[in-house]
């Protein structure tokens, strides 16, 4: 039976993104995570969230599991970004890939982002953890490509 998909975050995301956003700028890697910070939409003030970019055939994704969380609708009204890993800073560009261009991206996160797979099972995006779950997933999901700015 599958689930209904979770169209917000879970509430305990916040406190864990704090924590990882603090080991972070104090330069402890964790895993492929980065921190993208976004200007707000409304509030015009950076927004950092934690975030696990993936690369496929040489190009660099993003995923936002929930399509109305704030990062993505701050990145949808300003795709100017800042991807940080410890210290080392780059300025981007997100740009959004439309629904059929989604597919080869979501089935290569198993492989390039395997901590990433319980919250898009947990989220009811895919029902288990495989490259075809996760390609039916795309419609889902939003992806945004990262270029350089």
């Amino acid at each position: 039976m599958a689930k209904t998909p979770i169209t917000a975050p879970p509430r305990w995301l916040k406190l864990v993104n704090r924590l990882v956003i603090g080991l972070q700028k104090l330069g402890l890697p964790l895993g492929t995570m980065r921190l993208l910070t976004v200007r707000g939409r409304k509030s015009g003030q950076p927004r950092t969230t934690p975030v696990s970019p993936l690369t496929v055939d040489g190009k660099r994704y993003v995923i936002g599991g929930f399509a109305n969380g704030d990062w993505v609708a701050n990145a949808r009204a300003n795709g100017d970004a800042v991807l940080a890993r410890g210290r080392h800073r780059e300025n981007i560009r997100l740009v959004e890939l439309p629904p059929d261009e989604r597919g080869p991206i979501m089935r290569a996160f198993p492989r390039e982002v395997p901590h990433g797979v319980p919250m898009f099972v947990k989220a009811g995006i895919v029902e288990n953890p495989t490259p075809d779950e996760f390609e039916k997933g795309a419609a889902k999901v939003v992806v945004f490509r990262i270029e350089a700015r």
